[in-house]
């Protein structure tokens, strides 16, 4: 009987082990629980705000059911690589990538597990595809765009210096995406009669000496939305303000740091749009393959009031304040 009744008891610890160790651990709702990597290319405003907002989405979907394990690469496009490979090794059930070296990182270390990318200004570009047009990828990418319409700022620099003559595209060549948009937009400053001249930089190392020679010889410059600029707004502002050469930027974070002016999205609102997209991606609702491009299309006029008063610029009616 003694014997019949360890070997009972054995049983019944082996039966309970197997029960804790089988699928993940459920959540109060009884949901499975989730591991999101959230790889980010630098810490700078635009990015932050994304990243915030993905979770935020994505806390108020899923609650305790998420965890998230989150890596800054610093601005090095090689640390992607590391933290990307980490998410992949833990087996992660998707990963966000903030920003191009990220998404390109991802997409080169997983073809199973989802990835969205946010903070992306074209996927074809940063993907190197065969279109630059932003629709339903297939395979295991999607995610969010944070291009707003270049026509649309080529009309803001035009509707703020009217007399201006010459122009210059501020850009990191290395960012494919800052590429893309400077071509662009050159060539709808070109129709407006503007002269325009690209000034590229390969990295931090040469952006003041670039921005010097642009700053030199434009009348106005334009910055896309490009990473390392936003990551070194302080280094221009100290050459293009004393120069007396405005700024009009690709994004709030730029314009923030150096620029007069921008036409923006909402880089909180980006990442909100992603979370909800990686909500539906994790229950099944929506799989990562037919999840289609996403956009912020509400635009906002946005001015640094403290840049203008000291360029003596009067932005027209429209503009909104960038809150300090």
């Amino acid at each position: 009987m003694k014997k019949y009744i360890a070997l009972l008891l054995a049983l019944m610890m082996v039966f309970a082990l197997c029960a804790c160790g089988g699928d993940k651990t459920p959540s109060a709702g009884g949901d499975d629980a989730y591991v999101v990597g959230i790889c980010q290319l630098a810490p700078h405003p635009a990015l932050d705000a994304a990243t915030q907002g993905f979770r935020d989405a994505l806390t108020e979907a899923l609650g305790d059911a998420v965890t998230f394990d989150e890596g800054n690469a610093g601005g090095e496009a090689a640390n992607c690589t590391t933290i990307i490979d980490g998410f992949v090794s833990e087996k992660a059930d998707l990963i966000l990538a903030n920003a191009t070296a990220s998404l390109t990182a991802a997409a080169a270390a997983t073809d199973t597990i989802p990835i969205l990318g946010t903070a992306i200004t074209n996927y074809g570009v940063a993907l190197n595809l065969d279109t630059t047009e932003d629709k339903v990828l297939g395979g295991n990418i999607s995610g969010t765009s944070d291009l707003a319409p270049l026509d649309q700022q080529a009309a803001m620099i035009q509707e703020l210096f009217p007399d201006a003559k010459n122009v210059g595209l501020l850009y990191c060549s290395a960012e494919p995406n800052s590429v893309f948009q400077v071509e662009t937009i050159e060539g709808y400053l070109k129709d407006m009669g503007y002269t325009c001249t690209q000034y590229a930089f390969t990295d931090v190392n040469d952006l003041p000496a670039v921005t010097q020679t642009a700053a030199d010889a434009s009348d106005v410059i334009y910055i896309p939305t490009d990473n390392t600029a936003a990551n070194n707004t302080d280094a221009i502002a100290n050459i293009v303000l004393p120069a007396k050469v405005p700024v009009v930027a690709g994004e709030e974070g730029i314009c923030k740091g150096c620029g007069v002016a921008t036409l923006s999205i909402s880089y909180y609102e980006l990442g909100q749009i992603t979370g909800q997209m990686a909500a539906d991606i994790l229950t099944g609702k929506t799989p990562v393959s037919e999840t289609a491009i996403g956009f912020d299309t509400t635009l906002d006029k946005l001015y640094n009031a403290a840049n203008c008063e000291a360029l003596g610029i009067t932005p027209p009616d429209g503009y909104t304040a960038i809150e300090e």
